[in-house]
């Protein structure tokens, strides 16, 4: 039913002029000075404070609606084309026509590649078609609509069933997702940052698919674990309530930044069984080697399986990096695993939807070390899942877990 309900009538929208204006100057920021999509409409919306709820609301779909489509839109509405300079007349045009009556459909069917309909750089389509197949068109149509809200329910603090009915007091109605028993899915789009309910700690927004990764990691209560690629910390949180707060995680990440906003997300959740480090050189992973029950691995990827939520990305995307990041998954998984203890897990996860950065980067790092000395350690795949956009509405995430053997 969600993905129907994106598929409207289009109809010609009655916005503000400031709004439409902002939109513009948003898209001329993202597309010209290639800031991140998120941020700019962030700060857009931190900026202009008397907006209501329905213009903030108009305001950020429309911009994340033009970007999502930005290369259908300028082909097909524009005649101009990715490669062209990003004027601000560009900008402006675009912001036009979607208000006109935004059709996809409609457009699509006036696109002469499938690049082109699917609004995305040419190369980045060919890539796709060369790792996913047949099933490129059908990813793509997925990863091309909006992004359901997804809560996981922080079980330190509450269960499931009480977390719905506090949200329904608060306006918020949320229903259950059946394949992950700490999801649920909000039925509308809403604000829920503002709720007293995410105030107290109840949950956090992560997709369902994102939490599907910490339960592989096979972490009990009591065991110590260590989130290596932790970031802002939305799986370590995952971690900690599975732990039931007994037992140590140390999160560490490479940004000190993300790690303050880890610290300040844990107070809210209560979980106190999390320790953050910030690695500022490689002595801290080696000071930790055969240390950890379980190493989690959230690899640095093209976060090409998340394109609902980051559509700008599929525009930012270059072939440099892919080749970039192989190096450092490889890195990672060379130095960060051995902080496992001999009969230890390994979990390594990207939200990447291409095999080169999943399976077979795995089994490219497993043949490197087979019959490598003690010193690299050897691993064995016990559990390996890939979670795809055409089977769920959720992201797209790959994860596996290996067990040290030596």
């Amino acid at each position: 039913m969600y993905f129907k309900d994106q598929m409207k009538a289009p109809q010609k929208l009655k916005v503000h002029r400031p709004i439409v204006q902002e939109v513009a100057a948003t898209l001329f920021e993202i597309f010209n000075q290639q800031q991140h999509a998120d941020k700019v409409i962030e700060r857009a919306m931190r900026q202009n404070r008397k907006w209501g709820a329905r213009d903030r609301r108009q305001f950020a779909e429309m911009a994340y609606d033009l970007v999502r489509w930005w290369r259908l839109i300028l082909v097909v509405n524009l005649g101009v084309d990715l490669g062209n300079e990003v004027s601000i007349e560009i900008c402006q045009k675009a912001v036009e026509s979607y208000l006109e009556g935004f059709d996809v459909e409609k457009l699509q069917r006036m696109a002469k590649t499938a690049a082109v309909r699917e609004s995305l750089p040419d190369d980045l389509y060919e890539l796709l078609k060369s790792e996913l197949g047949d099933q490129t068109d059908r990813c793509l149509a997925r990863l091309n609509l909006k992004a359901p809200q997804f809560l996981r329910v922080n079980e330190l603090k509450t269960d499931r069933p009480s977390l719905i009915r506090r949200l329904a007091e608060e306006g918020v109605v949320a229903e259950p997702v059946s394949t992950v028993s700490t999801a649920l899915r909000l039925v509308e789009r809403k604000n829920v940052f503002i709720t007293e309910s995410f105030k107290k700690g109840l949950f956090e927004m992560q997709d369902a698919g994102s939490q599907q990764i910490a339960p592989l990691v096979l972490a009990k209560p009591g065991e110590r674990v260590i989130d290596a690629c932790a970031g802002a910390g939305g799986k370590t949180l995952h971690l900690a309530a599975m732990m039931k707060n007994q037992g140590r995680i140390v999160a560490m990440d490479i940004s000190a930044p993300k790690l303050s906003e880890l610290s300040l997300r844990a107070r809210r959740a209560g979980a106190t069984s999390i320790e953050t480090r910030w690695i500022e050189s490689t002595k801290i992973i080696k000071r930790l080697h055969e240390s950890a029950d379980h190493v989690l691995l959230d690899a640095p990827c093209s976060g090409l399986g998340v394109l609902r939520r980051y559509p700008d990305t599929k525009f930012k995307f270059q072939q440099r990096d892919l080749n970039r990041l192989a190096e450092t998954q490889l890195d990672i998984l060379a130095r960060y695993a051995l902080m496992a203890k001999v009969g230890g897990t390994v979990c390594y996860a990207t939200c990447s939807i291409l095999p080169s950065e999943n399976s077979l980067r795995i089994r490219e790092y497993l043949s490197a070390t087979e019959g490598a000395s003690g010193a690299m350690g050897r691993f064995e795949i016990e559990e390996e899942m890939q979670i795809s956009p055409i089977e769920t509405d959720f992201d797209g995430f790959y994860a596996v877990r290996l067990r040290r053997k030596s």
